[in-house]
């Protein structure tokens, strides 16, 4: 079973591919993972995303294509993946299958976890953390036991530059229009399946689970 895993910041992502790679028994692959592996494992490719990545430039499309390549020929791989991450954009997505189409494969699922903006702004917000320890807490799903108080050490809680209101919104805007061609193109292609991540995480999951169930695989 091949998925693509897609949502925006703050959709839940992280927390469903836990549980479909737990059940279905394939690996989660992050386009981070992947580099990390292969910079780690010396590869010429990984050495070639290293070079740009210490630049602080954008990493090629040939690049992170061909070492995507690599990953999904890897044996635990052979019963399906679930990636994350990748592709990003269009052309990423014909290049991807393009070399799955070398592979004999394709990708069957394209799950997209659905969350209002609103929603999403609050999720990413909500997070604090303590200024001596690091802990991290969230008002609406971890709340510190007293507000504004570390529960280990009563250190101040703080909140990210990142996390205010006016930085999440812009970055959601800009995923959401980068995000947009690329459901379009797996729409086309009659794969895409659109689950209400508004829901309990454990109907969530129930949702997706039944779309990768239709098949019968």
């Amino acid at each position: 079973m091949n998925i693509i895993l897609m949502g925006l910041p703050g959709a839940g992502k992280g927390t469903q591919a836990d549980q479909i790679v737990e059940k279905y028994n394939i690996p989660h692959i992050s386009t981070g993972d992947m580099f990390r592996a292969a910079i780690q494992e010396g590869t010429e490719l990984g050495i070639k995303a290293k070079a740009y990545m210490d630049q602080g430039a954008l990493v090629p499309d040939e690049v992170t294509v061909g070492i995507v390549r690599e990953r999904l020929s890897k044996s635990d791989c052979e019963k399906g993946f679930l990636l994350d991450g990748f592709p990003r954009t269009v052309p990423q997505a014909e290049a991807l299958d393009e070399l799955l189409a070398d592979m004999d494969r394709q990708i069957e699922h394209v799950l997209n976890i659905e969350v209002e903006q609103d929603e999403l702004v609050k999720r990413l917000t909500g997070r604090r953390i303590c200024k001596v320890c690091g802990t991290s807490y969230h008002l609406q799903f971890n709340p510190p036991k007293v507000e504004g108080k570390c529960d280990k050490d009563g250190g101040e809680l703080y909140q990210r530059e990142d996390d205010n209101p006016e930085t999440v919104k812009n970055r959601l805007e800009v995923n959401m229009t980068q995000t947009a061609p690329l459901l379009a193109f797996y729409n086309a292609k009659g794969v895409l399946a659109n689950v209400d991540g508004q829901q309990d995480i454990d109907d969530v999951f129930k949702a997706l689970d039944e779309i990768l169930q239709k098949d019968g695989q």
